[in-house]
């Protein structure tokens, strides 16, 4: 794969390259078919086929890619999602993916508890401030 065939930088066709390597991607492992998109992007996408279905032959992963409106760069999307899944299948946990939906998880964790605190100091505040007020006895 050179960085000619994708629409994008030669820096990012290079990094994709050596990831794709690094995973043990290769490219005559990979199916390519190409078909009509659908959704948004006007006569483009209901004449051309843009969108790209790749399979990884060896792990069975099929990416179906629609996301831009030109073949050439769903090709390059859909094997960076390709390498995602693949590397999130092999690192698991230590994924990228897998710490950001983490981090989200500890922040809602977080947020609920502090909002929490909050409303019983609320009305830990209210509740003083009625107890405070008492009856009012009169000494005739």
């Amino acid at each position: 794969m050179s960085g000619s065939i994708f629409p994008v930088s030669r820096e990012k066709a290079e990094a994709l390259t050596s990831r794709l390597r690094a995973l043990g991607i290769l490219e005559a492992d990979l199916e390519e078919h190409f078909v009509t998109s659908q959704g948004k992007g006007g006569q483009n996408v209901n004449k051309v086929a843009t969108c790209v279905v790749l399979l990884h032959t060896p792990t069975g992963k099929r990416i179906k890619c629609q996301e831009a409106r030109t073949q050439g760069h769903n090709r390059y999307i859909a094997r960076k999602m390709l390498a995602d899944a693949i590397e999130a299948e092999q690192v698991g946990k230590a994924s990228a993916k897998e710490q950001a939906m983490e981090k989200v998880r500890r922040q809602k964790r977080r947020r609920s508890r502090r909002s929490k605190n909050r409303m019983l100091a609320d009305k830990h505040a209210r509740s003083d401030v009625k107890s405070g007020r008492g009856r009012v006895r009169s000494d005739d």
